[in-house]
């Protein structure tokens, strides 16, 4: 497999320091130009600004790219959508073919491995959606969260799926699903879902130490930190389900189905509500960048502790 780690990753890697993945697919296919970009781009400014370097993942020309630098946030931007968002199946045709792709949740997390990278910082990841018992859509997300080391920090599944049933396929996976000062799952656009969670994570500290057993043990698979978005960015939970619920019935309606319903579904949203959901949207990820660079530099000083 190809993969370039820019030269600052890899000395951040060596030294110990640090390192968090990001996705490119919230920047092709997550929000329009040039918001996609800025919004990137101000991601890896409050991760250097918390300690962390920033490592944006994507692939150009076939070559998974870890440490993605602001022209290529930017052509990525440009490009939108007419990128290919790429999963764990689709890895193989766009490397052989020297392809552009903008990875997923899941492809993420492989590169980040790849590289070495223990943390990963999203939105949101995906999991089993509304009506998966007829027609068996399951995001790879739960799948990738199942096999490979990597921690993700997130605001939750999001609101747009079946909350309880993706919680479930994630304990049948062994995945370690942990509130960041909270015990109840977040639901993206606000922070209950009225699911409980079954540990609380006091502090960065607590987070890391939980990370390090896990590795220590050689347990494989991700480790799951929902971290709920920040109050006063908080929709009212009957509101925006209203709004998923008509969102869904119009994709169903369209005939709309598989890695086109996200994209579609956040954007009808966002549409919506007049774009309060994408400020809502961009706001948790900053405080999951926050919170991320927090728990990487826990486990940073606890593994260079050893």
């Amino acid at each position: 497999m190809n993969i370039k780690v820019s030269k600052e990753v890899q000395e951040a890697l060596a030294a110990g320091r640090p390192v968090i993945a990001l996705e490119s697919t919230i920047i092709s296919h997550g929000m329009p130009y040039p918001r996609n970009v800025e919004t990137a781009l101000t991601v890896e400014s409050i991760l250097r600004e918390n300690g962390a370097v920033p490592a944006t993942i994507g692939i150009i020309d076939g070559t998974g790219v870890v440490g993605m630098s602001p022209e290529e946030i930017e052509a990525f931007g440009k490009r939108g959508p007419a990128i290919l968002k790429v999963s764990r199946r689709d890895l193989p045709v766009v490397m052989a073919e020297g392809m552009w792709g903008a990875t997923t949740v899941a492809t993420t997390m492989i590169l980040a491995a790849k590289a070495g990278i223990e943390f990963f910082v999203t939105g949101g990841i995906g999991g089993v959606h509304r009506g998966a018992e007829l027609t068996f859509d399951v995001s790879a997300d739960l799948e990738e969260l199942g096999r490979t080391n990597v921690t993700v920090i997130c605001a939750g599944a999001k609101a747009i799926l079946d909350l309880p049933k993706t919680l479930e396929v994630l304990e049948t996976k062994g995945v370690p699903v942990l509130g960041y000062q909270t015990k109840e799952l977040p639901a993206f656009y606000t922070r209950s879902s009225g699911l409980q969670l079954d540990y609380e994570l006091k502090d960065a500290q607590d987070a890391a130490g939980i990370i390090k057993a896990k590795r220590d043990w050689g347990l494989d698979g991700g480790v799951l930190i929902c971290n709920p978005i920040p109050d006063e960015y908080s929709y009212d939970a009957a509101e925006i389900n209203a709004v998923i619920d008509d969102a869904v019935k119009e994709a169903e309606e369209k005939g709309i189905k598989g890695k086109e319903m996200t994209p579609f579904l956040l954007a009808r949203i966002a549409e919506i509500t007049g774009g309060r959901s994408l400020d809502a949207n961009i706001r948790l990820v900053f405080n999951n960048a926050a919170v991320g660079a927090k728990i990487a530099a826990a486990y940073c000083a606890l593994k260079n502790h050893d």
